[in-house]
């Protein structure tokens, strides 16, 4: 199974910079997005389905154009669920998860903290997601959780580790909790499989920070150590420039 992970910072704008035929080109089984920023009702579906992917679930937030996360699949899954039940998470539609034989792909969108009252938000909703993800794994073990965490784990992970390190996605602690999640039973695919520096998933707009590679690696597919075995390849797709993300690619043997 080859399952894309993507923050597309609009769907809308994603699909008005040739999103369409880049995503056939590209040809997941499954691609998990995040920040749609847009309703279900805002789209015509038309355009995933014939471009394979007739299956698409989308969680929206419920304030208009904001965050949101969404999958589209050309296999059917057996169940999908729509976030995780609990209110303060689920109001700004940040999990969706469907399942398929051997295999569960969350598209999650975790907040950022872009000031105290939002990172505020954002420790409290990573302390509940760990609980929730606990929780879920005995019952659904063969978990990947795709999508914008928000975090650089490790120095390696971002372009100035010393001068950032005061900054919400690079906070120490922020990066013990995402080093707790992958303890708690979870293998980042990426660095599974690559050591290398100067891998970035997220450039801001500014000072030509994607040209001169001053990125953050913020785009994750945790494996379930369950089936770490099948992980066969994970990589980072930086030339894809539809967002100021790029997207992240994982392939499960399955």
């Amino acid at each position: 199974m080859k399952i894309i992970s993507y923050n597309v910072n609009g769907i809308r704008a994603a699909l008005n910079k040739g999103f369409i035929d880049w995503l056939k080109s590209a040809n997941p089984d499954v691609i998990c997005l995040q920040e749609i920023k847009a309703l279900k009702e805002q789209l015509d579906l038309d355009i995933f389905a014939e471009a394979g992917y007739k299956y698409n679930y989308w969680f929206s937030a419920q304030k208009k154009g904001y965050s949101g996360v969404a999958i589209l699949s050309k296999i059917e899954p057996k169940h999908v669920e729509y976030g995780t039940g609990i209110a303060s998470m689920d109001f700004e539609g940040r999990n969706l998860r469907a399942d398929f034989d051997g295999v569960s792909v969350m598209s999650l969108y975790l907040p950022s903290g872009t000031n105290d009252d939002r990172l505020d938000h954002k420790f409290e909703y990573m302390d509940m997601f760990q609980d929730y993800i606990n929780t879920l794994k005995k019952e659904v073990p063969n978990l990947v959780i795709c999508g914008d965490y928000n975090i650089c784990h490790e120095e390696i992970d971002i372009h100035n580790p010393k001068g950032l390190s005061n900054v919400s996605g690079f906070l120490p602690a922020e990066r013990k909790w995402i080093g707790g999640f992958i303890n708690s039973g979870f293998t980042d695919s990426f660095r599974h499989l690559n050591k290398e520096p100067n891998n970035y998933t997220w450039w801001s707009y500014r000072a030509n920070s994607r040209a001169n590679n001053k990125g953050w690696r913020l785009d994750y597919a945790m494996v379930s150590n369950h089936i770490q075995e099948k992980i066969k390849r994970a990589v980072i797709l930086s030339d894809a420039v539809h967002s100021d993300h790029c997207p992240i690619l994982v392939e499960i043997e399955n």
